[in-house]
């Protein structure tokens, strides 16, 4: 079903319903637009922070722990 299919059917829906009920839909789609837009912000931030080059001094730093350093060893 195309996006447009999908809005057409949903405003007819809506047509149907008392005020109330169609504002808790109008309320709905907000919630899930919000939630939308938080969850691409977070992945613009996430893929900002993984190009970045703030962190690289960690990768030349050396182990400051090997496996010699294990008392015991986990084999879970």
């Amino acid at each position: 079903m195309t996006k447009q299919a999908i809005i057409e059917r949903t405003l007819k829906a809506i047509n149907q319903l008392p005020p109330e009920k169609a504002e808790e839909i109008s309320d709905f789609a907000d919630f899930i637009a919000r939630k939308y837009e938080n969850q691409q912000l977070t992945k613009g931030i996430q893929k900002m922070a993984s190009d970045s080059k703030a962190f690289d001094f960690l990768h030349e730093e050396e182990d400051l722990y090997t496996v010699e350093d294990l008392k015991e060893v986990y084999n879970g």
